[in-house]
């Protein structure tokens, strides 16, 4: 079921130009956010505090990334992007964006080059690409290092759909060339899935695009369409029961236990419309949105009638209409993995949920107003006009949003103001401030948390720090004791006790508590290096040495445990040992004058002690 033909003339230009120059375009507009920083939301847990990504490309990393899940999710592919980039670029974050920020220009050239293969409609295919290119929407999967699973995920998806369609136009003849097509559609997907799981319902896309605009639908014949899906649909459920068991076990799906099914089902249905929303009004964006709990029912009610009635109206005007119908389907369907029927995170909702979703509603839109003005020609001219004035807004406010990206705390001081009630944003930008020095505005953060949430454990270790860090040190072991009182195994609270009474003089009291810290999670190595710090003054340089060397094998890129293992070594009189660890420290900090001075006293010992 092929499209109608367009009013438009085919454009006089060659096929090339159209995808390179929306490449360039693109890059152009998301230039800005090579100058953005890391951010304090999962960009820690993917680069900036993951040793195993610092340290670069080499078969130990490769392994760990196939091996571990990181923030609840098996993305291996994904994971080797970011050390590949460490690789690249070490810490330096615009090395970081600059390859995500490519991946998106690629992207909206592969959009187009995938609706103009299928479609032979060269305009309408462009004014999709250009939509979905530069919308704001776009700017938190972009701008956001720790989602480049995003973009990569959309590439590798995008290739498989171009690899399919081409597939499709050779299947009646089933030679070499379609085979390879078939394989490569196969291999890309499975490479969009080792990228982030969202792409398990790129198998029921491919058979809404058999549909249409690929027109393989015959009486009889949907069964060969389904068989050849198979292996598709083979992968998608591996990945799904995959990303399952990963989530349940690393605790990702916690928030649905307070949060039964009406209310995560009553969201995902008003979530469809406010996704729209954000597509066609795009104001007021965040990076997180709070989840609301239970909406009022007649909301939930109209809203899962409304995506009921309009599917049930495009069905039946299927025939004349198509496009709408796909273009709706793609977007709902494409949206059920993150809608929060199966509850990961706290959030609503998130800008970057619609990357591959928002392409079904361009569609419907972009080629229903083709229609419309097929059918009216004087709506063609208004129409092309519309067209333009949301491609220049959306340019003027995507440049807007990447301002809102420079750093954590410019980022949630936004999110704070366009929504309500966002403990989760208010915590971040205390938690922001507080490495920036304004501790003060940090307290009055994590206190208004406590105030919408007394209960709230990360706000009160985060306002112990806060307070710790102004010199309030009986403010911050209260703090730390509220939040063991509410939550007794909270590592964080443990680690951070400890480090208040390691200042204070309380050894005692502070070792407790990093052997606490270490019970709970014997991977945190610098809750070691500061429990080898106490032994090693208590005169127990044995265990000391124990606890440096662990948490070296857990993070080796920490200057201060090599310092602390050298100042261990040296009391044990093994000098050059000593000096090999006082070397390595400076070699990964050389602004660490600590183990300078120490290093330069463990070389005068050694010239002054005796030869063999």
């Amino acid at each position: 079921m092929g499209s109608p033909p367009s009013l438009v003339a085919t454009p006089p230009f060659p096929d090339w130009l159209p995808p390179a120059a929306l490449a360039l375009v693109t890059l152009v507009l998301f230039w800005p956010a090579l100058g953005c920083g890391f951010i304090n939301y999962d960009d820690p847990a993917y680069v900036t505090a993951n040793a195993q990504v610092q340290s670069g490309l080499t078969w130990a990393s490769v392994q760990w990334a196939f091996c571990h899940p990181v923030v609840s999710n098996w993305h291996p592919l994904t994971m080797l992007s970011h050390i590949l980039d460490c690789q690249l670029y070490g810490l330096k974050p615009a090395g970081h964006h600059l390859t995500s920020v490519l991946l998106h220009a690629l992207n909206g050239a592969l959009v187009f080059i995938l609706l103009r293969q299928m479609t032979g409609a060269p305009w309408r295919s462009l004014c999709v690409a250009v939509l979905f290119a530069v919308h704001p929407l776009r700017v938190e999967s972009v701008a956001w290092v720790a989602e480049r699973k995003d973009v990569l995920s959309a590439c590798f998806g995008l290739l498989a759909l171009i690899c399919y369609a081409r597939y499709a136009g050779q299947a009646k003849i089933q030679n070499l060339k379609s085979r390879i097509s078939y394989g490569l559609a196969l291999l890309f997907f499975g490479l969009g899935l080792m990228s982030k799981a969202m792409l398990v319902t790129w198998p029921f896309v491919m058979l809404l695009l058999d549909y249409w605009p690929l027109g393989r639908f015959q009486s009889g014949r949907i069964w060969p369409l389904l068989r050849e899906k198979m292996p598709f649909f083979a992968l998608a459920l591996a990945a799904g029961v995959v990303t399952f068991l990963v989530q349940q076990r690393t605790g990702a799906m916690t928030a649905a236990e307070g949060l039964p099914f009406g209310a995560r089902g009553g969201n995902a249905l008003i979530s469809y419309w406010r996704y729209l929303g954000k597509m066609f009004w795009p104001a007021n964006l965040a990076v997180f949105y709070p989840h609301l709990g239970y909406w009022p029912w007649p909301e939930v009610a109209l809203a899962g009638g409304l995506v009921v009635g309009l599917s049930g109206f495009l069905f039946l005007h299927r025939e004349r209409f198509p496009f709408l119908l796909i273009g709706w389907l793609w977007y709902c369907g494409t949206l059920v993995p993150v809608l929060g029927f199966v509850q990961v995170g706290d959030q609503a909702m998130a800008d970057r949920y619609t990357y591959l979703p928002a392409l079904g509603m361009l569609i419907f839109v972009v080629w229903g107003g083709d229609a419309l003005a097929r059918r009216w020609h004087f709506l063609l001219v208004p129409g092309a006009a519309a067209v333009v004035a949301a491609i220049v807004a959306c340019l003027a406010m995507t440049r807007q949003q990447l301002g809102y990206w420079q750093d954590g705390a410019t980022l949630f001081s936004h999110a704070v103001d366009v929504t309500q009630n966002n403990v989760f944003a208010r915590n971040n930008l205390g938690t922001a401030l507080n490495r920036q020095g304004d501790f003060e505005g940090a307290i009055r953060q994590f206190q208004e948390i406590l105030r919408l949430k007394p209960d709230d454990v990360a706000a009160h270790d985060n306002l112990g720090n806060a307070f710790s860090k102004e010199g309030r040190i009986d403010d911050a072991i209260r703090q730390f004791q509220e939040a063991l009182r509410l939550k007794p195994g909270d590592i964080a609270a443990h680690y951070n006790l400890g480090t208040v009474l390691y200042q204070q003089g309380d050894l005692d009291g502070a070792l407790s508590q990093f052997q606490e810290t270490i019970r709970l999670k014997p991977e945190d190595a610098p809750a070691r290096f500061n429990l080898g710090s106490i032994l090693a003054q208590k005169g127990r340089i044995d265990e000391a040495e124990v606890q440096f060397e662990e948490g070296i094998r857990l993070q080796p890129n920490l200057a201060i445990g090599h310092y602390y293992l050298g100042l261990a070594l040296n009391q044990r009189s093994r000098t050059d040992e000593a000096i090999r660890q006082f070397q390595e420290a400076l070699r990964l900090n050389p602004d660490f004058p600590p183990a300078a001075k120490s290093l330069a006293r463990a070389m005068e010992l050694k010239r002054a002690s005796p030869g063999p």
